[in-house]
């Protein structure tokens, strides 16, 4: 017989008697691979299972439970059942057997091969022989497992048992106290809950056994490997308790009992867990308890001591409502909605009328809870509390007391409408509407900035709701916005104006467009004031500009408010006395911000393709050539300040045109810089053909400088939309950005030709392109006599941008080539600034939202890729040139993630030493900044450099920047909380160290150096680490 083979008999043997646990394996090897079957194990086993002694028959079952956690899915229906035999009956073995046999039990019970009838039969004889509760942990979690895994597969058999599956488990649980342990019991309960198990007579008893551990107070130890929180342990306790109606009588007299406890965890805990409970409750659950929850709810945000618990208060007693709300009526039932209302009214109502509102607002948050519960719950507050609230704010004189009511009205309002039914057209609110609105204006009306400030924010909650506002009300509330907006000077009111009149204009366009833009529109063109009130005037008009982008949602008011933003352009280019270039500026951004904001449609991009790119195109132009042919007027639309605030207009308005626009902008843009074609401008009041990217002497600065329009116009479309005679125009890009003179222009034209990199499609002529760009912009940067570095350079710095967020092959010449020039006596600082350029985000160019080709995580794959380069190169360098490494590597590391930045550091600490002592204020900043998160948690090489690192730090104390004071006190605060045994020799040395820091001139600084000094006085002291 195979039972009497050698190698089994000897595996037996080794095991049980020579304790090699390692023969488990190879038994169980020996079963998978046919050389023998558990039941012939079995048998090999007989001696060992019949043995006197109970640690041999320990050992014999043992095996057999090792092996079977490997080969149970082969095993047949008849032999399971033999096994389970087998282990029901060792059950009532000696208790040592016990622990192999439950995880024999646990295995056999993750088979699809369980007889009928074996669930039941097993959980008897675990019932009867085990006393879960005196086993050890392992063992436990064992009959935890099982019974989870029956659950799972054998529900209708265990049900069969009744209350009794629910009274063997009570037991088995009762008394738990491990935290994984315990996640499996709930996790159990929470099943047969869930599931339906009949609970019988022992609901209270299910209740107990879990109702023990709330609220859960748990903190795991330091470096747990399970990992287990106490959060997770509070989800699992609160799905249990939760989760039937059936448990209603006990666990709310439990949790009002909880609600007195000076914990606040476990206040919170109590809150949160009434909240989800009552979720699945009905109201006669709660009837009998009404009073104690209210009593104890109320307590909570009157005598609150935390937010949270305000807010879990608050969020209960919303929770309560909804439930109450949900009751359906009978004739001679209760209305338990209408008795707990009466509660929260008695209590909280009058305090919304006291003289010195002191209470008002803990009264208005409980009364704004029930609110927001339900339409009837709503129904019933408003109906109490709005007559009279209205009438307190007519009685009282005192601002702030209105103020107070107004917010509180606003905040009804605003929980009334989170409950809104769709049943319900007319708002709750309907009634009190020409009482609400004479409030609002009345208030608007005050000179009280705070109350006119509140007034509107209530005004925007009005509009919001339907029906509250009629067409007079609406032109009455633009009437009061624009008085507001054009002789209130406070900066507060008129942000708060701005924003209402965006939220109103967005529910009601025509009052906006026949009242306000007209009313806007007059006072910015109207003549100068006096000198004295020039200043004034300036402050009205940029008010007005940031106005008519707020309302500019709707495409019916954009068509009416761009033509008044032009018109500023226009007026400031024929009289450069009218606006200032501050002002157009600021008409720019008014602009820019319509095009973030507008709706996306047919509409509105056929405004900005037909109108207002073709007429800021137009505008640039045609001052670009009047002021060159009229040396004493120089129009403000030929300042960079101008030229770079209409960049983002265009490329916004590009980036979002629908495609057929999208591709007509792109043909019209590329033809009027390549031949001229000025046929689409409005105004047209410029020569047949301008010549705005050809190198000749009559193209001055102020033309070509224009080139950064096209970049707004061709780089911004998606990468769909193809760009007309690219070749020609890349041609043109790379010619003007090697060898014009004015920087915008030389600039705005390498960025316009690295964009169209980006997107060009991959292949031969790509590569062939960057190929002769390289070889042009090498020429010029290996001549040091060359006039045109600068321009080769940025060039050079914007393709390289290009290609490393697409991740093309050719980058890593580009990257060598930047490398070389750290060595450059000329280039070499701006080498080292260009690579915060290569890491940073565009705001103009080459970033998502103009649709560029932008990979994830290429800073890291730079980072990776060169990191070494820099090192190597920065060793070989001369002295001379090491800060320029040194810079460069502070930009590059700066700008990576902070995961990236505390794993990657370590490797580079020694440059990063060197670098807090170069004389940049700007590589000591951002080396400080990426070392103070790899100090948080330090590892060996930090506490090795640890002489070096201190000496570094503590002379940075005394830097003239502030920011490097700070950052550098933050950072000798970190070493705090290096190993106390590594840092006590350094103790003296750094508070004497810290001790100027604290008479610093800045109080930020003394702030910082305050919590330094503290810490390290504390090291090594009693009571401290």
């Amino acid at each position: 017989m195979a039972a009497e083979s050698p190698l089994l008999l000897s595996l037996v043997e080794e095991f049980v008697s020579g304790l090699q646990d390692s023969k488990a394996k190879d038994a169980a090897t020996g079963v998978k691979d046919g050389q023998f079957t558990v039941l012939q194990l079995v048998e090999a086993l007989g001696q060992s299972l019949t043995s006197s002694q109970p640690h041999t028959r320990a050992r014999g079952v043992q095996l057999l439970s090792e092996v079977l956690q490997d080969s149970y899915g082969e095993l047949t229906e008849r032999e399971v059942e033999l096994l389970l035999a087998f282990y029901e009956n060792r059950l009532k073995d000696h208790y040592v057997i016990t622990p192999p046999v439950l995880r024999g039990l646990q295995v056999l019970t993750k088979s699809r091969k369980l007889p009928p009838g074996s669930a039941v039969s097993m959980l008897r004889s675990l019932f009867q022989d085990v006393h879960v509760q005196s086993l050890m942990l392992a063992e436990r979690a064992c009959v935890y497992n099982m019974l989870i895994n029956l659950m799972e597969s054998r529900e209708d058999e265990l049900k069969g048992l009744g209350a009794d599956f629910v009274f063997g488990f009570v037991q088995s649980m009762d008394g738990e106290r491990d935290p994984r342990n315990l996640l499996l019991a709930f996790r159990i309960a929470k099943n047969v809950i869930l599931r339906e198990y009949s609970m019988g007579k022992f609901t209270e008893e299910l209740f107990e056994v879990t109702s023990c551990y709330f609220p859960i107070d748990f903190s795991p130890p330091p470096n747990d490997p399970h990992g287990i929180t106490k959060e997770e342990l509070v989800q699992a306790l609160r799905a249990v308790l939760a989760g039937t109606p059936k448990f209603a009588e006990f666990l709310l007299p439990l949790i009002i009992e909880k609600l007195d406890s000076d914990v606040q965890s476990a206040k919170l805990d109590s809150l949160e867990t009434l909240t989800a409970c009552v979720g699945q409750y009905e109201h006669k659950d709660l009837a009998e308890f009404l009073e104690g929850l209210w009593t104890s709810l109320r307590r909570e945000v009157f005598q609150t001591s935390s937010e949270k618990i305000e807010a879990a208060a608050l969020a209960a007693i919303t929770a309560l409502t909804s439930c109450l709300s949900r009751s359906v009526l009978n004739s001679d039932s209760e209305d338990s909605l209408c008795t707990f209302l009466d509660l929260v009214l008695r209590d909280c109502k009058h305090h919304l009328f006291e003289p010195d509102l002191k209470l008002v607002w803990p009264s208005a948050k409980l009364l704004q809870a029930t609110c927001s519960a339900s339409y009837r719950a709503s129904h019933i507050v408003t109906t109490a509390v709005m007559p009279p609230l209205v009438e307190q704010y007519n009685s009282r004189t005192q601002c702030s007391h209105r103020r107070t009511l107004l917010e509180v009205v606003q905040r009804f309002i605003q929980s009334a409408a989170s409950c809104q039914s769709l049943d319900h057209d007319e708002s709750l609110f309907s009634a009190y509407k020409d009482s609400l609105c004479s409030m609002v204006f009345s208030a608007l009306s005050e000179s009280n900035s705070s109350l006119q400030i509140t007034a509107a924010s209530v005004l925007v909650s009005l509009a919001q709701r339907p029906g509250l506002l009629s067409d007079s009300d609406i032109e009455l509330a633009v009437d009061h916005l624009s008085r507001l907006l054009l002789t209130d000077e406070d900066e507060r009111v008129s942000l708060a104006v701005v924003e209402c009149a965006g939220a109103l204009a967005e529910q009601h366009p025509a009052a906006f467009i026949t009242k306000l833009i007209p009313a806007l529109k007059g006072e910015m063109f109207s003549d100068h004031r006096q000198t004295s009130e020039l200043h004034s005037h300036h402050a009205v008009r940029r008010r007005c500009l940031s106005a008519l982008a707020a309302v500019s949602v709707r495409a019916s008011v954009v068509k009416e408010s761009t033509p008044v933003l032009l018109e500023v352009l226009s007026s400031a280019h024929a009289d450069h006395a009218r606006f200032s270039v501050d002002e157009v500026v600021h008409a720019c951004l008014s602009l820019q911000g319509i095009a973030e904001r507008v709706e996306d449609d047919e509409e509105t991009s056929r405004c900005f393709h037909d109108v207002i790119i073709p007429r800021l195109l137009s505008l640039a132009l045609q001052a670009a050539l009047q002021s060159e042919g009229s040396p004493g007027h120089r129009s403000p639309l030929v300042e960079e300040a101008v030229l770079s605030a209409m960049v983002p207009v265009i490329s916004t308005a590009c980036s979002r045109l629908q495609t057929a626009f999208a591709e007509q902008t792109a043909s019209r843009a590329v033809s009027l810089f390549l031949d001229g074609d000025v046929s689409f401008l409005p105004d047209n009041f410029v020569p047949s053909r301008v010549q705005l990217l050809q190198q000749q002497e009559e193209v001055s600065w102020r033309q070509s400088q224009l080139v950064c329009l096209l970049m707004a116009c061709v780089c911004s479309l998606p990468r769909s939309v193809a760009v007309p005679q690219v070749e020609r125009l890349l041609s043109e890009l790379e010619q003007l950005s090697c060898s014009c003179s004015h920087p915008l222009s030389y600039t705005s034209a390498a960025k316009c030709f690295a964009g169209l990199v980006n997107k060009k499609p991959q292949g031969a002529s790509l590569d062939s392109l960057i190929q002769g760009t390289m070889k042009r912009v090498s020429r010029e940067l290996d001549r040091p006599s060359s006039a045109l570095r600068t321009q080769a350079f940025t060039l050079l710095i914007w393709v390289a941008k290009a290609l490393l967020l697409r991740y093309h092959p050719l980058f890593s010449v580009l990257a060598d080539k930047l490398f070389s020039l750290l060595d450059d006596a000329d280039l070499g600082p701006m080498a080292a600034d260009s690579f915060s350029l290569l890491m940073g985000d565009s705001a103009d160019v080459l970033n998502r939202g103009c649709h560029a080709d932008v990979r994830i995580m290429y800073r890291q794959r730079f980072f990776s890729e060169n990191s070494a380069k820099l090192v190597q190169g920065f060793n070989a360098a001369p002295q001379e040139k090491k800060a320029n490494y040194l810079k460069a590597l502070s930009n590059i590391v700066t700008k990576l993630p902070k995961q990236v930045q505390v794993s990657e550091l370590p490797a580079l600490l020694s440059l990063l030493l060197e670098a807090l002592t170069c004389p940049d204020e700007g590589v000591q900043l951002s080396t400080l900044s990426c070392l103070e998160p790899v100090l948080i948690n330090p590892l060996q090489v930090l506490i090795q450099q640890l002489e070096a690192l201190v000496t570094r730090l503590l002379a940075l104390l005394c830097s003239p920047a502030m920011k490097i004071r700070i950052a550098s006190v933050r950072c000798v605060l970190a070493l705090s909380h290096f190993p106390a045994h590594e840092v006590l020799p350094f103790r003296a040395r750094i508070l004497r160290a810290l001790a100027p820091p604290l008479d610093d001139r800045k109080r930020l600084v003394r702030r910082e150096a305050v919590q330094a000094r503290a810490e390290w006085f504390l090291l090594g002291s009693p009571g401290g680490r």
